[in-house]
C-alpha cells in the first residue's frame, strides 16, 4: 500500500438527524473513484477533506462535488453534466485529466429526507491514467491509495471517517481481485440506484435500509425477512447484511 496519510482516528460524526428535511431539496453533486492497478491488486484514491470545510470537514472521500452551472451547459442531460462535474473535480483536487465518455457510471444515490446534508449524487469509475497525484493543500490536505478491503479495515478501526455511499462502493469494489475483472463487470452490470431509510435503533446507532430489505418500504428494522441494509454504529465501522443483491 502507498500511503501518504498520517493515522488519525476519526472522530463521530452526526450523519442523520431525527427530524424530517423535506423542505430541502437535494444538491446534485458527482465523484469518481480513481482505481490502479498493484502487486496486490486494485487500489483506490482516498482524499482526506479539510476539517474547516462545513460540509464533510475531516471525511475520506472520492474525488468529487457539487454539478455547477458550466457543467450543466456542457453537459447534453443530467447524467451528462454529472460526467463533467466528476471530471473537472478530479482535475482541480488531484490534478488528474480524465476524459468523461470514459468514466464508468457505478451508482446513484438518493438522499433520505432524514439526510443532515442532501447531495443526490452520481458515482463513477476511472481506471488513473498517470501516476502523478496533486492535491489542492486547501480544500484536500491529505490522500492515499490503498486496496477496498484495507479502507474499510482501516475505517472499522475509528482510523478514518466514511460517508455511507462511499462504505457501499468500496464494499462493493473489494469483491473484486483483479482490475481488469473490476472493469468488465461493473461495465456489464451498469449502475445501481439508492435511496437509503435509515432507522435509528434502540442502542442509539442506526440501520440503513435498502431497496429489497423487508423493512423498507414501512422504514421497519425489526421486521422479519430478506435483508438488504447496513448497519451503523456509533464505532467500529458499519457491517452490510444482504440476502437480495449480488454484488
Amino acid at each position: 500500500m502507498s500511503n501518504r496519510s498520517t493515522n488519525q482516528r476519526g472522530k463521530s460524526r452526526k450523519y442523520l438527524d431525527e427530524e424530517w428535511n423535506e423542505t430541502k431539496p437535494p444538491t446534485p453533486a458527482s465523484t469518481v473513484v480513481l482505481i490502479r492497478n498493484s502487486p496486490t491488486g486494485p487500489e483506490v484514491l482516498m482524499l482526506r477533506k479539510n476539517r474547516s470545510i462545513k460540509l464533510g470537514g475531516g471525511i475520506w472521500v472520492f474525488p468529487g462535488g457539487r454539478v455547477d452551472q458550466n457543467d450543466q451547459v456542457l453537459g447534453k442531460d443530467e447524467e451528462a453534466a454529472a460526467r463533467q462535474a466528476a471530471t473537472r473535480e478530479a482535475k482541480e483536487e488531484t490534478g488528474v485529466q480524465l476524459d468523461p465518455t470514459e468514466l464508468i457510471w457505478i451508482s446513484h444515490w438518493t438522499p433520505s429526507t432524514r439526510t443532515t446534508f442532501r447531495f443526490v449524487t452520481w458515482f463513477y469509475v476511472a481506471v488513473m491514467p498517470s501516476t502523478h497525484v496533486d492535491i489542492d493543500g486547501s480544500e484536500i490536505v491529505d490522500y492515499f491509495w490503498s486496496r477496498p478491503t484495507e479502507v474499510l479495515a482501516r475505517h472499522t478501526a475509528n482510523e478514518i471517517d466514511l460517508l455511507l455511499p462511499t462504505w457501499i462502493t468500496l464494499y462493493q469494489l473489494s469483491l473484486y481481485a483483479s482490475m481488469d475483472t473490476m472493469v468488465q463487470k461493473l461495465r456489464e452490470v451498469g449502475p445501481r440506484f439508492y435511496e437509503t431509510r435509515p432507522v435509528k435503533l434502540a442502542d442509539g446507532s442506526w440501520d440503513a435500509l435498502l431497496p429489497g430489505d423487508a423493512g423498507y418500504e414501512d422504514w421497519d428494522a425489526g421486521r422479519d425477512g430478506a435483508r438488504h441494509r447496513v448497519n451503523m454504529p456509533r464505532k467500529n465501522g458499519f457491517t452490510i447484511e444482504n440476502t437480495v443483491v449480488e454484488y
